[in-house]
């Protein structure tokens, strides 16, 4: 039997470039994926893509700002699938500008987005999963989240905050049987770098591709017990940050 068959993997931006990738990936290894996204119909349609293939999929409303939707969210998961075993939060939006120049309704948007959210939906799955006392907690705050550069003061905040509350919530539940994986991914080629607030020139064919990203999420996941993949570091040669 596949290490993944049966397993129940949420992902919370399970419409982006990173949450479609991980979630065909981890559709071919037997798992049952909840795709969990403001959009909908995009959703449906990638559930759908899955499920022709032969996996098995669900798409699911979820407003990552909103308590009383992420609450729902997580008790519909749950109760008709029984349980939540792997939470890979893929949402996210950016901010690449300088500090002078910075709305602040858009930068509280940031925050809102990418730490609020990311306490909302971990804390409404982890009361599921130390219940449970098992489950996989994977983080995505990139390199930018570890490291930083000019223009990033907002969006490294946001991203630091993750780390910090991830580094924390290993503590917390240490006696639960989790395991949390901080990804710091550097340039990923999605739809982020459309983002009108991210002034940034890129080139997309020197990034890395979300099917690489996948792969390495399985590969935390997939660690045999006890073992957890705590951290990883994966960037383009072409802009190390080390």
């Amino acid at each position: 039997m596949h290490i993944m068959n049966n397993k129940v993997v949420l992902i919370a931006g399970g419409t982006g470039g990173i949450g479609s990738a991980t979630a065909k990936l981890f559709a071919k290894t037997g798992a049952k994926i909840v795709l969990a996204a403001r959009n909908r119909e995009k959703a449906d349609a990638i559930a759908a893509e899955i499920n022709e293939s032969g996996g098995e999929a669900y798409a699911v409303d979820l407003d990552v700002t909103d308590a009383s939707s992420v609450q729902k969210m997580a008790e519909t998961v749950v109760g008709e699938l029984g349980r939540i075993d792997v939470l890979v939060n893929a949402f996210g939006t950016g901010m690449i500008k300088g500090i002078a120049e910075a709305e602040p309704e858009k930068a509280k948007h940031v925050l809102d987005v990418n730490v609020y959210g990311t306490i909302l939906v971990t804390q409404a799955v982890l009361r599921h999963m130390m219940a449970e006392k098992s489950g996989k907690v994977i983080m995505l705050p990139g390199i930018l989240g570890k490291h930083v550069m000019r223009n990033t003061s907002i969006y490294s905040a946001s991203k630091f905050a993750v780390a910090g509350f991830t580094k924390a919530l290993v503590e917390e539940t240490r006696r639960y049987g989790i395991g949390f994986t901080l990804l710091y991914l550097g340039g990923v080629a999605t739809e982020f770098w459309e983002n009108p607030d991210v002034e940034m020139k890129v080139q997309s064919d020197k990034m890395l591709v979300p099917e690489e990203v996948a792969k390495a999420v399985y590969y935390a996941v997939s660690q045999p017990a006890p073992g957890v993949l705590n951290e990883m570091v994966i960037q383009p040669d072409s802009h190390q940050m080390v």
